[in-house]
């Protein structure tokens, strides 16, 4: 016999109605299906007596016998649902009963025949794409139209490739999109496992995209292609690669527009102030350096929880979450995960902040040096490989080398070590994408606690690369913190390069060409064997064109001069600029 579950529940509540159909199938021995209760025209009284005397009120369900036009409303007891919550979830996962699940709980295993039933009570649908800087760009549509193009892709302006930050086009225009290919439309393919709602804009259904070339090929320059491609080469080979990100980001309060509401303050003032007003009248979010701070984030306290909450229900979750030293600063862990699902977390943990910001008058700031004279805001990236199946971690080493290279690698397997020369031997020429805009090299100085340097070290926090493992880890944490990139990076491309420099090492072998910094060792000091990183984009964007590139080797040159001649058009902008700096020394004296 089979029933139909017409629930009277929200969204939300996928679970309860989980525990309700298990209820049913050890009351009854019958098997449920999920319905709506719009459609029940009566209720029945043919249930057994022995179920619905004298139960609690609670959660309930209408369900209708398919054999019969009865509709029985089942109202198991709270108490019964509260002390089987753990167990029947565990039985549910093991039974039959899996059309309870909520289609979308588990977006990796959305089709498109599914999408009717997902958005059955949407109006619309929001979709994205990255651009080469990392910017989320997107548009609201129709669900009808949505629907019309999930199965084949879409249309989109390339001119998303064709122009920056602040849509002027490139001086020098680059293939992918200019006057003489008409800034022609490139397809945005939506990646259905992507699903998710955007929480503060009223749970409104979500999809990011990648871009392809009209014929169907990945598009050379979409970051999300990119870091596809990469991961490609390790699944090929059975393996898998997880990653973390860390973000630390200013915050400032926009000001006060006179000619809008008093209140109503989001980052289009701050843009509208700065064009009358230089930046370090900027008022912080908070004073002072305190970082890790119990006390600051109750200044801020629906702002802070605000966020933690909005990337908990947006699936850009959040491990750790804190004030860091500066003024106004917060840091935060995202999630440990698959390396592509975690360059989507760090892009749409961008978007949350920004977002949730704007609704109470504060603009985040990610630039890796927004003030003179203080720390910089670090984009720290982790990364493991491991066996997808046994799940085991491909860089430890399960029995301690007795004669390593150096003792910080005892504990490092062959692929480990591969994998870390292959990043320590390409670093220098992939510094645009760790380091893209001119303003990230104000970071990257001695003494502010950023690498200048290629080097490494077991738990050194100074170095380009901190290696983290046994003795002070656990073996299924070992895993490289690259923290040369800042918050300004994109996430897509830094993992990317990560991942492919990391493998080229493992596929050619590479050894470890310098000792790691010893504890207490200066970065760029006399002990340390590394040669100093770009001073500056123009440097690093000349280095990472040279025909003899390590960038050109594992990204191909359609990728490279695209690249490449974005950041050219960023470093003729810096030089046409007149600074304030400038102006405040020179106006005067000379």
């Amino acid at each position: 016999m089979y029933v139909t579950i017409l629930t009277e529940l929200d969204r939300s509540s996928s679970t309860v109605v989980m525990l309700i159909a298990q209820y049913i199938v050890k009351t009854w021995q019958v098997i449920p299906t999920v319905g709506n209760s719009s459609d029940v025209s009566r209720c029945g009284s043919g249930s057994p007596s022995s179920t619905c005397r004298g139960v609690a009120a609670g959660p309930a369900a209408l369900i209708r016998p398919s054999s019969s036009t009865e509709t029985i409303r089942v109202s198991p007891p709270a108490a019964w649902i509260q002390q089987s919550t753990t167990r029947l979830i565990c039985e549910a996962s093991q039974s039959n009963t899996s059309a309870t699940m909520a289609i979308g709980d588990d977006p990796s295993t959305l089709t498109i025949d599914d999408l009717p039933e997902l958005l059955k009570n949407d109006h619309s649908v929001k979709v994205a794409g990255c651009d080469i800087d990392g910017i989320l760009r997107g548009k609201l549509m129709s669900k009808k139209k949505f629907l019309s193009i999930a199965p084949s892709g879409f249309g989109f302006c390339s001119v998303i490739f064709g122009w920056d930050m602040h849509d002027q086009t490139y001086f020098r225009e680059l293939n992918i999109s200019n006057k003489e290919n008409g800034y022609r439309d490139i397809v945005a393919h939506v990646d259905l496992s992507s699903f998710r709602r955007i929480p503060w804009e009223d749970d409104i259904a979500f999809f990011l995209c990648s871009f392809r070339e009209p014929e169907g090929t990945s598009l050379s320059a979409c970051p999300r292609s990119v870091l596809e491609r990469a991961s490609k080469k390790l699944e090929d080979q059975g393996m898998s690669a997880l990653a973390g990100a860390e973000y630390e980001f200013y915050q400032f309060r926009a000001p006060e527009d006179p000619n809008k509401l008093p209140g109503e303050r989001n980052s289009t003032n701050t843009a509208k102030f700065l064009k009358d007003h230089p930046p370090s009248h900027l008022p912080s979010l908070t004073e002072g350096m305190f970082g890790y701070s119990l006390t600051r984030p109750v200044h801020n306290q629906d702002y802070y929880y605000g966020i933690f909450n909005a990337c908990d229900k947006f699936r850009c979750n959040v491990e750790g979450w804190h004030t860091e030293s500066g003024p106004g600063v917060f840091e935060a862990a995202l999630e440990y995960g698959e390396i592509k699902q975690m360059a989507d977390k760090a892009a749409l943990f961008k978007l949350t902040v920004k977002s949730i910001g704007s609704k109470f008058g504060i603009t985040p700031c990610f630039m890796a040096k927004p003030r003179e004279g203080l720390p910089g805001n670090s984009g720290h990236m982790h990364i493991s490989i491991c066996n997808p199946t046994t799940k085991e971690n491909l860089f430890h080493r399960a029995t301690p080398d007795p004669n390593p290279p150096y003792p910080d690698l005892a504990h490092i397997s062959d692929v480990g070590r591969h994998f870390l020369a292959g990043l320590l031997d390409g670093l220098p020429d992939v510094m645009p994408i760790v380091a893209p805009t001119i303003n990230s090299y104000k970071r990257l100085v001695e003494n502010f606690w950023a690498p200048v340097t290629v080097s490494w070290g077991l738990e050194h926090r100074a170095a380009s690369i901190r290696l983290i493992g046994p003795p002070t880890a656990s073996p299924k944490a070992t895993r490289f913190e690259i923290r040369v990139p800042g918050a300004d990076t994109n996430p897509y491309l830094v993992l990317a390069t990560i991942l492919a420099l990391g493998w080229r090492g493992v596929e050619k072998k590479l050894e470890i060409p310098i000792p790691p910094l010893g504890k207490g060792e200066d970065v760029g000091g006399a002990s340390d064997k590394g040669v100093r990183l770009a001073k500056s984009l123009k440097e690093a964007t000349e280095r990472m064109k040279r025909p003899d590139s390590v960038a050109r080797e594992v990204f191909g040159d359609e990728f490279v001069d695209h690249f490449t001649g974005t950041r050219e058009h960023e470093i003729r902008l810096w030089d046409e600029a007149v600074t304030d700096w400038e102006v405040r020394r020179y106006i005067e004296t000379v």
